[in-house]
């Protein structure tokens, strides 16, 4: 299989072909609205407003896997981003990410590109707060936190995956590679 072969569901109930994404460059992200790296979605939109007319998509997948920091119904969370972010790319419906109820799309990503490590500026305190729920957190490629991102070319490959803690710098670094 490869990403091209996943499907992910729309908040109206319809599905996102990930084929229709063939030649593009994708960035995956799993969200929420009341987490400390929310306000990644003000440089998420960045992304968006400088690379979409060049062939690159955000797929944005809320999850309130993690503290349940996105509570809010679908149509909520949407008007919350838009309204404090003027986020245009588009939402699909709140999943998990991990677990027994993920998405078989964050399965394949995972099987891609796992866990690395954190890096920047809060990636001491994740490594604390993390280790505290879990001391082995770091022997799986689960999701680890919200505004986990996988970068995918425009071949299909998932070619990096970067912790909600990476610099946003590098994350468009290496987009601009990629376009």
């Amino acid at each position: 299989m490869n990403i091209y072969d996943y499907k992910v569901e729309k908040q109206d109930g319809s599905f996102l072909d990930l084929s229709d994404n063939k030649g593009k460059v994708m960035l995956i992200v799993n969200t929420a609205t009341r987490c400390g790296f929310t306000p990644q979605y003000e440089q998420l939109e960045a992304l968006y407003d400088e690379f979409n007319k060049d062939g690159f998509e955000i797929i944005d997948i809320p999850s309130n896997q993690f503290k349940e920091q996105a509570p809010e119904s679908d149509e909520e969370i949407t008007k919350f981003c838009q309204l404090n972010y003027n986020v245009k790319f588009p939402q699909m419906k709140k999943s998990d990410v991990n677990g027994p109820n993920e998405l078989d799309l964050y399965k394949y990503l995972k099987s891609r590109q796992g866990f690395g490590g954190f890096e920047g500026v809060k990636a001491e305190f994740m490594d604390n707060f993390l280790s505290e729920i879990d001391p082995n957190y770091r022997s799986n490629d689960d999701i680890k936190w919200n505004f986990t991102k996988f970068l995918i070319d425009r071949e299909g490959n998932v070619v990096e995956r970067f912790e909600p803690t990476e610099d946003m710098a590098k994350v468009k670094e290496e987009i601009e590679k990629l376009i």
